[in-house]
């Protein structure tokens, strides 16, 4: 399986808004990031889409190795430097 490209070493805290659809990028190629932009139509990694369960703010994953995806889990703390 294709790795997803680190987007970045440490989480993005964003708002988000309860009820809204959201697609995550999951493969690390979005200029929009955390955001999809479509750039992953190249790989085999499709984005995450998740509904907003609560109006909050959320650490979002930048490096794409969570094992809670969209949201952080520490997983950039063991990435190589």
């Amino acid at each position: 399986m294709e790795k997803p490209k680190v987007a970045g070493n440490s989480p993005q805290v964003l708002k988000l808004e309860s009820g809204l659809t959201y697609a995550w990028c999951a493969c690390g190629r979005s200029s929009n990031q955390p955001w999809c932009d479509g750039s992953h139509q190249v790989t085999s990694i499709s984005p995450h889409v998740f509904i907003a369960q609560e109006s909050e703010a959320k650490a979002m994953c930048m490096c794409k190795q969570t094992k809670n995806p969209p949201f952080c889990d520490g997983s950039h703390m063991r990435l190589e430097k």
